[in-house]
Formats: structure tokens, sequence, C-alpha cells
């Protein structure tokens, strides 16, 4: 009854809402289906043990790119206050 429901969780295995959504393989071709969770686009991962050498290891450095990159610390000193004047002024 209800009250079961009010208690604690719906208990189903699949629930009733499925939203449209474009699935995308990793050959560029597209599909319709319903998914559980509202998404436009899901695409599948790509095996990279598929790939040629080559574009295997262009991929590898376009995500590995170097050294990471050192961050500037901003110092107090470094701000000019007269641009946040505005701010503070009544």
């Amino acid at each position: 009854n209800s009250n079961r429901a009010a208690i604690s969780h719906v208990h189903r295995q699949h629930y009733g809402r499925l939203y449209p959504v474009l699935l995308v393989h990793t050959d560029g071709s597209t599909t319709h289906l319903r998914y559980w969770e509202p998404k436009r686009i899901l695409m599948l991962p790509l095996d990279s043990k598929t790939l040629p050498e080559a574009e295997r290891k262009a991929r590898l450095r376009r995500q590995h790119s170097g050294k990471p990159k050192a961050k500037t610390e901003e110092t107090f000193e470094s701000i000019d206050m007269e641009t946040y004047k505005q701010f503070w002024k009544k």
C-alpha cells in the first residue's frame, strides 16, 4: 500500500521513467536509446588496443602533455588596491 513507500523507498528493480539518449559508438555511428539518467549524449570509450601504433602513441602524448606547470602564487602586495576601491566605498 502507499504507507510502505512512505516509510522507506520504493522497492523496484527498474524505474518507469527512461530518457531518450544519443549513443555514439567508437567508429562514429550513433544510436538512439532509452537511458535511466537524463543525458543528451553517451560516448563509448575508445579501445586503445585496436588503434594503430602511431595513433595510439599520439593519443597518449596528447593526454600526458609534458610536465605540470608551476602555478604562480598571488601575494597581497601584488594586488592593486585602487581597482577594488569601489567595493568598500559607501
